[in-house]
């Protein structure tokens, strides 16, 4: 099986959203309604938007960034990509995710060439990045363990760069040789920003690892 990550350009309400700040949106789509995390320094006004383009329905757990929205995104004239997923028999892997003016989608094939032909296709329509492209290990006949590749998560390139420059600074050493505020000035992002990357970057990389085990 092979995996890409693609950053496409949209006119959507979420694209719009996110086009001039660092905030991200990961969506959840329920057909009938979507659920959505928002999180960065421009939450609030990211937040605003969505409340007067799309409607919030209610926030959870007393978070505001946690929301489920009015109806699906679909009933708001969003392009999603179905049709050049169902047309090149790909799958994704949610969550959706804006960020930067674009969705970035996640989509798994079976044969590499049917990625190349999901990219050909969208790239006709829209503009596309691709962020990543590889081939997932399979389990070998001795163990349900993937080898070490197809078990490393996918980072957003923002995560790799907050958890690589906590690294190299000296963030997980005994005691610690930095702060998050070091590593949010040496990033050019703000702290809480910086913290929220390097926390999701750390729970992927640990649910990973307790799930090789």
């Amino acid at each position: 099986m092979y995996e890409a990550v693609f950053h496409i350009q949209g006119e959507g309400p979420y694209e719009r959203a996110t086009a001039a700040n660092t905030t991200r949106i990961e969506l959840w789509c329920n057909d009938h309604c979507d659920l959505l995390f928002v999180v960065g320094d421009e939450d609030d006004h990211v937040l605003d938007h969505i409340r007067e383009s799309v409607g919030v329905r209610q926030h959870l757990a007393d978070d505001d960034r946690i929301i489920v929205t009015d109806a699906c995104l679909k009933q708001h004239g969003e392009e999603h990509i179905e049709q050049y997923l169902t047309a090149h028999g790909c799958l994704t892997v949610p969550p959706l995710r804006y960020e930067n003016g674009s969705k970035v989608v996640r989509v798994l094939a079976l044969d590499a060439a049917n990625l190349t032909a999901f990219y050909r296709d969208v790239a006709s329509d829209h503009a596309v990045t691709v962020e990543s492209k590889r081939e997932l290990g399979t389990p070998r006949v001795d163990t349900p363990v993937f080898s070490p590749d197809a078990l490393l998560p996918t980072l957003s390139p923002r995560q790799r760069e907050v958890y690589r420059t906590a690294h190299e600074q000296g963030y997980f050493e005994l005691p610690r040789e930095t702060t998050t505020a070091q590593i949010a000035e040496a990033v050019g992002i703000g702290r809480r920003t910086a913290e929220h990357h390097l926390r999701r970057a750390e729970k992927k990389l640990a649910d990973a690892l307790v799930e090789s085990l």
